[in-house]
């Protein structure tokens, strides 16, 4: 098992360097109709403290790229190279313990915990990765939600907030164990168009704060935002 030690690595924040290495990454999703690739030996190289926006079509392979780096699923092929951390080579344990501490994921439908508080939402990965004291969780989880603009509902339930705010708690979430790398999966689908933009001044905020940033998206308007879009079609980057 991985200890915080091992997979923290100090030099993450370091501009100019890659944070996230993908090397000829292979998947392909098998069905009773046979094998559907949908990455085909694809090469994506961030550095630390890029803003990236990755858009495509539909099956592109966008979520499948998204799995990928967050290590929700192993490549069938191929080279995952996070935040110094060989991520294919890791068992599913330390995948989850590895995630908890490295990096911040935002998705689409929020997936807040319905029937507990704002703040215990945001508390809830520091537990599981067992970092700061009690004490110093609901501090810091207070700190976040103030950062993003919900101090006064920090104890309501996710039901009693606007989609909006509920996306602002799920970054909040995704910051709370200060991960050096933020990933976003359609953040802004479920949003109309000015609580989208609201969402991507929160994410560009934590760009400038150092954090690097890889948002999936089919939304032109978001993906001018990024310093940096790569366009993936039949799962290889055709435009960088």
């Amino acid at each position: 098992m991985l200890d915080s030690q091992t997979i923290n690595q100090p030099e993450l924040a370091v501009p100019d360097l890659p944070i996230i290495e993908l090397r000829r990454l292979s998947k392909s999703y098998h069905t009773p109709a046979g094998a559907i690739p949908a990455l085909r030996g694809l090469d994506l190289s961030v550095t630390a403290g890029e803003f990236l926006a990755v858009v495509g079509k539909s099956g592109a392979g966008k979520s499948t790229l998204v799995n990928m780096v967050t290590g929700i699923d192993r490549p069938d092929s191929g080279d995952i190279c996070i935040a110094g951390t060989e991520l294919h080579h890791l068992s599913e344990d330390d995948r989850a313990r590895w995630r908890g501490l490295n990096l911040g994921v935002v998705f689409q439908f929020f997936q807040l915990l319905p029937s507990i508080s704002l703040i215990k939402n945001v508390t809830i990965p520091m537990e599981f990765c067992g970092v700061y004291a009690p004490k110093e969780r609901r501090e810091r989880a207070l700190h976040i939600l103030e950062q993003v603009g919900l101090a006064e509902h920090v104890h309501k339930r996710p039901s009693e907030i606007s989609g909006g705010q509920q996306q602002r708690v799920a970054i909040a979430r995704a910051l709370a164990n200060d991960p050096p790398i933020l990933v976003a999966d359609e953040p802004t689908g479920n949003l109309d168009s000015r609580t989208s933009d609201e969402i991507m001044d929160v994410f560009a905020g934590m760009v400038e704060q150092g954090k690097t940033l890889l948002i999936v998206t089919h939304d032109r308007g978001v993906a001018r935002r990024a310093t940096r879009q790569v366009r993936i079609v039949d799962g290889l980057i055709e435009q960088d």
